[in-house]
């Protein structure tokens, strides 16, 4: 039996906390393995690439700890084995070499589709039961490769090729985390100046990402430098974590359109919780990947100090597909947003559609791939059954939510949220939107179109 929309409202409630808890490493002794035994130097400037992974590869067929005392350990691509843990000494830095050669290109996903690119910084790619831990740095140098990604895409849009800039500009990520499993990071790690991604989680299962802290605007902004992606995993931890970038801060993603569909691997079964996010596009994000489902995941005890684009933001094109669904957010404290609440599954249309330029030859493979056309019928983005829950927001707009008249938001629910904004802003294309509890302070009232909506009232601004 249905409940009426309004039942729906009163009743509304919480459900318990996700019961996500990723296994843990296994097998991993109490061995250590000094690298500086391997002729890693830490001076800043030798190459210490090869001594490092002669280290790796020694403590993995131990099982045991790879410590790295404290130095600049000037190095690139390294590949973490299973079985082993990395630890980096309180006052050691892994600093990345600034030459793409120094990290080799393998297969993997960037931005939605699967594609060779250049390895990350540190790889855990095909592996088991790894730990990555310590109070050290992990440096990927990156400002070059965030210039050279300003300069290509500077050339580029006046071609209509934005959509592509991103996947042309190779730069290294500084963790991926590829097709893995049983994996813990963090411990007190400081991830900094990532050329891309800081930490990616690719069809992986049970990791823990905690106490990290991550800083990618030092010697500037590093564009798209997102701070943790969960990219089709499944039993992800995220706790703890304190971050500034220039892009997405903590960010559940599912594939991209053709190539997205195709693979038709959900994001499920994650938590994100008790973290602090600082200068970002949004505090937590859904998308705009959402090709094979977002679900099942619950975010809570966010502290969005800000600058933020979004406070809460679900994104996506009518070329992705996918549902987005099952979603619980609840004690979020969001100041300094331009929206507390966004849903956009237009996104970016000069990014999220593809179009190769008549004339074009040769086509790379992955433009290939980006341009493949979605069926209507597939490429429709859907987001239903979310629950938002004790959150308190200041920010330029309250609401920013447009679905499409084909494809509405679906049962989503406000409990216990206060909202202080310049502008109530607009909602379209909703159905089963209830407010309970809950108080919105703005100018003036919220735009509505195509939108079934219950409980929501505007409480006038008041000035001193």
């Amino acid at each position: 039996m249905k409940c009426a929309p309004l039942l729906l409202a009163l009743a509304f409630a919480l459900p318990a906390h996700a019961d996500v808890n990723p296994a843990s490493p296994r097998g991993i002794t109490a061995t250590t393995v000094d690298a500086r035994d391997f002729g890693a130097r830490g001076d800043g400037t030798t190459d210490d690439t090869a001594a490092l992974q002669a280290a790796i590869d020694a403590t993995a067929a131990k099982q045991g700890t790879l410590i790295v005392p404290a130095g600049t350990y000037l190095t690139g691509s390294l590949f973490l084995k299973s079985g082993m843990e990395l630890h980096l000494d309180r006052g050691a830095t892994l600093t990345g070499r600034q030459t793409l050669d120094a990290y080799p290109r393998m297969p993997t996903r960037i931005a939605g589709i699967e594609m060779t690119w250049p390895a990350a910084l540190i790889n855990v790619y095909g592996q088991s039961d790894v730990r990555i831990s310590g109070e050290g740095t992990i440096d990927g140098n990156g400002k070059i490769f965030w210039d050279s990604y300003r300069t290509l895409r500077q050339s580029y849009e006046p071609r209509g090729l934005r959509w592509a800039s991103d996947y042309d500009a190779e730069r290294p990520r500084l963790i991926q985390v590829y097709n893995s499993a049983r994996v813990d990071l963090g411990g007190g790690l400081n991830l900094i100046r990532s050329g891309f991604w800081t930490v990616q989680l690719v069809y992986s299962h049970d990791v823990h990402v905690s106490g990290v802290t991550i800083r990618n605007n030092i010697d500037g902004k590093g564009p798209s430098t997102d701070g943790i992606d969960i990219d089709s995993s499944h039993d992800i931890l995220v706790e703890n974590a304190d971050i500034d970038v220039n892009d997405d801060a903590l960010c559940l993603k599912a594939g991209r359109d053709s190539d997205g569909l195709r693979v038709n691997r959900p994001t499920e079964h994650v938590v994100v919780r008790n973290s602090t996010i600082r200068a970002a596009a949004a505090g937590i994000t859904f998308g705009s990947e959402t090709s094979g489902g977002i679900r099942d995941v619950e975010v809570y005890g966010l502290k969005v100090l800000g600058p933020v684009g979004s406070g809460i933001w679900f994104k996506s094109a009518h070329t992705r597909g996918g549902t987005v669904s099952n979603i619980r957010i609840h004690d979020l404290d969001i100041a300094g947003a331009r929206a507390a609440v966004r849903v956009e599954l237009n996104w970016n249309p000069s990014y999220s559609y593809a179009t190769i330029p008549a004339g074009t030859n040769p086509v790379p493979a992955h433009w290939q791939v980006l341009a493949t056309p979605v069926p209507a019928d597939k490429g429709m983005p859907h987001v239903r059954d979310i629950d938002i829950r004790n959150v308190k927001a200041t920010a330029q707009t309250a609401f920013s939510i447009e679905a499409y008249a084909d494809a509405p938001l679906r049962d989503m629910h406000f409990d216990q949220v206060d909202i202080t904004a310049g502008s109530a802003g607009s909602i379209s294309h909703v159905r089963g939107t209830t407010f309970s509890h809950s108080k919105v302070t703005a100018p003036n009232a919220v735009a509505l179109e195509d939108a079934q909506i219950i409980g929501l009232s505007i409480t006038p601004e008041t000035k001193p």
